[in-house]
């Protein structure tokens, strides 16, 4: 994925950001776990654009499902969160999801579509989002009602 592309999907991501604030909305979209992991599915999608044809149907697939399945879990969590037991079952999954896209990204970086350096990016990005979900879990009453 190129840095311009980056660039220009965090700055519409911080608009859209803006926007919420202003208005006062206090949703899933403000939790930076939801943010970074959107993010993330969103850079996969593109850096997916150039694997081969053949993987279309396998391994392409499987990363973005995985990908994007935690960004659409933490929502899911975030409604359930009435219901603490249910909040911190969505997030056992997501971090499932997270560590199943790091082992797609492996099997990425060594049929090589994908260089180590960008592996090592996202590596230490799964990493970050992982630790964040790790810490609402173990604090899941700080996000319960």
């Amino acid at each position: 994925m190129s840095t311009e592309y980056r660039a220009e999907s965090m700055e519409k991501a911080e608009r859209g950001m803006d926007m919420r604030v202003r208005s006062g909305y206090q949703g899933y979209k403000d939790l930076r776990v939801f943010q970074l992991s959107y993010s993330l599915a969103m850079e996969l999608f593109e850096e997916s654009k150039h694997f081969p044809p053949e993987e279309r149907y396998g391994l392409t697939d499987q990363l973005r499902r995985a990908a994007r399945s935690i960004p659409a879990n933490i929502a899911e969590a975030w409604r359930k969160r009435k219901y603490e037991k249910a909040f911190v079952s969505k997030l056992v999954d997501c971090s499932a999801e997270a560590s199943e896209a790091e082992v797609w990204l492996e099997m990425c970086r060594d049929c090589s579509y994908l260089p180590t350096e960008k592996h090592a990016y996202y590596a230490s990005k799964y990493d970050e989002l992982n630790r964040m979900l790790s810490t609402m879990i173990q604090n899941s009453k700080k996000f319960t009602r």
